[in-house]
């Protein structure tokens, strides 16, 4: 059995929860079926703890714990995706970079939804943008900021929460999808930028109009069927066995 597991394109260790603080597994269990079925593998979903009872690192200590447990059940690491939305595609790309600086197998490919990548919360759109996101706020940001990493020690601009600031090489394959409704929008175009400019395989899938997480309408919006349709044959793409 663990043999032919080893054959299996998987897509786990992060999910969503936004800001660290809100929702469960549970919530992203739908939408998580319909990128699994636009990429034709199992999916895993993670219900890693919320802050601000558990503050960060623990979220991504999940993730890799998720991440090595499938090592164990025999899946091999190369063909494993991280994905994740909102604070989950933060995690996403965090695990890689935690497993890379480790010296460890990395994950096949990265796919990033709407990322929190920069916590000092300065990027013109989270201004430009205020009137049309109708999920996240600048001061939503703050609050789930100061949830997650108050008290910690760790400054705005650290490179092992800020995506914005991190050294980005040795990334496997990444894809970052944003919509051009959201405050993040800014800060995610941006890291898709600092992706590439590090040489790394990069995609991008952009949602005109979209909301934050508009990974949230799939099934029901047909420009978030469209964009998932996308990341599930760039996953396939990428994790040809």
């Amino acid at each position: 059995m663990r043999t032919r597991r080893r054959q299996h394109r998987l897509r786990p260790p992060a999910r969503s929860r936004r800001g660290s603080v809100l929702a469960s597994a549970h919530v992203d269990r739908k939408l998580a079926g319909h990128i699994a079925k636009a990429a034709g593998a199992p999916v895993l979903v993670l219900d890693f703890r919320r802050a601000p009872e558990h503050k960060y690192p623990a979220q991504v200590d999940d993730a890799e714990a998720a991440f090595d447990w499938l090592l164990s059940e025999g899946y091999e690491p190369g063909n494993i995706i991280t994905i994740g939305h909102s604070i989950g595609g933060f995690i996403a790309v965090a695990l890689a970079l935690r497993l890379r600086d480790k010296k460890q197998p990395l994950p096949g490919a990265i796919v990033s939804i709407s990322p929190w990548c920069d916590l000092e919360i300065a990027n013109e759109t989270i201004a430009t943008n205020a009137g049309t996101d109708k999920i996240l706020s600048k001061e939503l940001l703050e609050f789930f900021r100061d949830a997650w990493i108050d008290g910690t020690g760790i400054e705005f601009t650290d490179t092992r929460i800020n995506l914005n600031r991190a050294d980005l090489s040795g990334l496997p394959p990444t894809l970052v999808s944003w919509g051009t409704y959201e405050v993040l929008a800014g800060e995610d175009e941006q890291f898709a930028a600092r992706v590439k400019d590090a040489g790394i395989d990069t995609a991008t899938v952009v949602v005109p109009g979209g909301q934050h997480s508009y990974v949230y309408g799939a099934g029901r919006v047909p420009e978030a069927d469209a964009a998932i349709a996308q990341i599930g044959a760039w996953v396939r793409e990428k994790t040809k066995i």
